[in-house]
């Protein structure tokens, strides 16, 4: 079995250090790593050779990230594929509950489906890959609504009536922005029969490197089978598949 080399996992570990902390100096490199001092010195000049890292002056000299690593991120970031990725883990959640799992993005005041993963249960549903239906409505949708800014939400809100799709659509601007309160708090959103009165859905974000949710994941299923214990175990189980999904795609606990 090939031979870890413990220069590079040091190198490494320094590297890392840095997605917690914007400059370290070489003492705190040090201590942070309990590495000796000619052993840190050592690697942080290499590091500096190959403009990994770089040393802005000051009583201590700090260090902080360099281009190439940027570059790095860069070239990973534009190779990844949301949708192939979001297929994998959605299908993970689907056999883990064997009910129908969707990633949807939101596009202006509406949300489009990317994914779809049915259950092996029959069920006629509104969502479909392709599809667009209203934000407002929908549990992917208040979740990727809740993660907006005032401004932001302010400029969805003005593209006209929020229009409902069942008599438990949320059809009140100042009513969605105090469900979206508590969306925001609880981390997750539930379609109580909003978009479809038969169904029922909870949501949770997908981030990416930035922490921005990018798009969202929910588990839905008929009323008949959505008790207070599969409530409990389905969000559960779509909290984990976001935070699966958003490892996938960079992000980070202390990124937000």
């Amino acid at each position: 079995m090939p031979r870890v080399v413990p220069a590079v996992i040091r190198a490494l570990d320094i590297l890392e250090l840095f997605l917690d902390r914007p400059q370290l100096s070489a003492r705190e490199v040090m201590e942070r790593l309990d590495l000796p001092r000619t052993t840190v010195h050592e690697l942080l000049v290499t590091l500096e050779a190959r403009a990994y890292l770089i040393s802005v002056p000051g009583q201590p000299v700090q260090y902080r990230l360099g281009m190439p690593l940027f570059q790095l991120g860069a070239a990973f970031a534009g190779r990844l594929d949301l949708v192939r990725e979001a297929q994998g883990v959605a299908r993970d959640v689907a056999a883990a509950c064997d009910e129908a799992v969707h990633v949807a993005v939101l596009d202006g005041a509406d949300v489009i489906y990317l994914v779809k993963v049915d259950s092996t249960h029959p069920v006629r549903m509104v969502s479909a890959v392709g599809r667009r239906l209203p934000a407002h409505c929908t549990a992917v949708g208040k979740v990727l609504l809740s993660d907006l800014d005032e401004a932001g939400l302010d400029a969805v809100l003005k593209k006209g009536a929020l229009t409902g799709m069942t008599p438990e659509s949320i059809t009140d601007p100042e009513g969605l922005r105090a469900h979206l309160e508590r969306v925001r708090a609880e981390g997750v959103a539930f379609d109580n029969g909003e978009s479809d009165s038969a169904m029922r859905c909870v949501a949770a974000a997908i981030r990416d490197h930035s922490g921005a949710a990018v798009a969202a994941m929910s588990v839905s299923a008929p009323i008949i089978r959505w008790t207070p214990q599969t409530q409990i175990a389905w969000t559960e189980l779509v909290r984990g598949g976001a935070a699966t999904l958003s490892a996938r795609m960079g992000y980070r606990a202390q990124s937000r």
